[in-house]
């Protein structure tokens, strides 16, 4: 009987050794890490002395899915991008993740891929993109990085789902073979909703993110998760769009994200429409010429509108597209610039 040969673990990026153990720098919890630990994200652990990472190629999830369903709306619109995730998070919530409770000793499960293996399945399955999605990309970074590295010399692009609270370090690593950033923000980047619920006091490190993404040319799509009673708050929707307008771009997509009940909050309703149609209003006034509503099947702001003349250029229904009617990036009816990557 052939005995499969157990894969020697990675060493981690972004740490270094302090007294009586090590620090991790992946992201901006900085966790100190004694020997034989794990950091707070339950994925990188001190063996002796040295970081490793214990989800490195192990895959939780893997299908080629399309671009829309991310969502990601202005990037290659129609095309399938082939979907992985690995598990670990830095936060203590995420709607929709693929998430393991992990216990002290308990080995990280998942299905062993080579960084090849993805570019293959993503090559024969004829995707135009990789996304590392459903849990926090950063929190396999060493295995994105090398993905990334190998997909950049087929012409596949890169994408990351992430929550963005990761370090300087880590972006500056990641913006060299990233296209896409698809960012979730959580209750329009309420501080007490972080605090109650994702375990994360300061967002600053979330908005600096964003801002060293854009400089270096990255297609941002911001999606804002609104929580009915307990994060729905439409002024602070009003600031994020602000804050998006003034510090990214006018141009930034933005996607005001349904929650339906889940895990975490089982007895919350599903966000009432009218409650991200007033989102969706009051960051139009805000400047953002693309306000999308997700989640809510077969709505209008699905489809994507030329913000000068509001003719429809994009039309879908859930995650296919019916028709789109652009010449190249520009409305053909006005002829102006829209910010898409066809």
């Amino acid at each position: 009987m052939k005995v499969k040969k157990k894969r020697e673990l990675q060493e981690a990026t972004l740490w270094q050794k302090e007294r009586n153990g090590i620090r991790c720098y992946v992201c901006p919890r900085k966790c100190f890490i004694a020997k034989d630990k794990r950091g707070y994200c339950q994925v990188r652990k001190n063996i002796n002395n040295k970081l490793f990472v214990l989800n490195y190629g192990k895959i939780s999830y893997a299908s080629p899915e399309p671009m829309e369903k991310l969502p990601l709306y202005h990037f290659y619109p129609g095309k399938l991008t082939f979907s992985i995730a690995s598990p670990g998070s830095n936060f203590d919530y995420q709607p929709n993740e693929i998430k393991q409770i992990f216990k002290d000793k308990e080995e990280v499960k998942g299905e062993d891929w080579s960084p090849e293996k993805v570019v293959k399945k993503a090559e024969e399955r004829k995707c135009a993109a990789i996304s590392f999605t459903a849990t926090e990309p950063t929190m396999y970074l060493e295995f994105v990085l090398r993905v990334s590295r190998l997909a950049a010399r087929d012409n596949i692009k890169s994408i990351i789902v992430t929550n963005a609270f990761m370090s300087k370090d880590s972006v500056k690593k990641l913006v060299k073979f990233l296209n896409v950033a698809v960012v979730n923000i959580y209750a329009s980047a309420d501080e007490q909703f972080y605090s109650n619920y994702m375990g994360v006091k300061k967002l600053n490190p979330i908005f600096d993110s964003l801002k060293h993404m854009k400089k270096h040319g990255i297609h941002i799509e911001i999606v804002d998760w609104i929580f009915p009673q307990i994060g729905d708050n439409i002024e602070n929707c009003k600031k994020l769009a602000q804050w998006i307008s003034s510090e990214l771009d006018s141009d930034v997509p933005m996607h005001i994200m349904r929650f339906y009940p889940d895990h975490k909050f089982p007895d919350l309703p599903a966000t009432p429409t009218s409650t991200l149609e007033k989102c969706i209003e009051e960051a139009r006034k805000s400047g953002l010429r693309h306000v999308y509503i997700g989640n809510v099947p077969d709505h209008n702001d699905a489809n994507t509108y030329c913000y000068n003349c509001r003719n429809i250029l994009i039309e879908r229904k859930g995650f296919q597209i019916k028709k789109i009617d652009l010449a190249r990036d520009r409305c053909p009816y006005c002829g102006v610039k829209i910010n898409i990557v066809i």
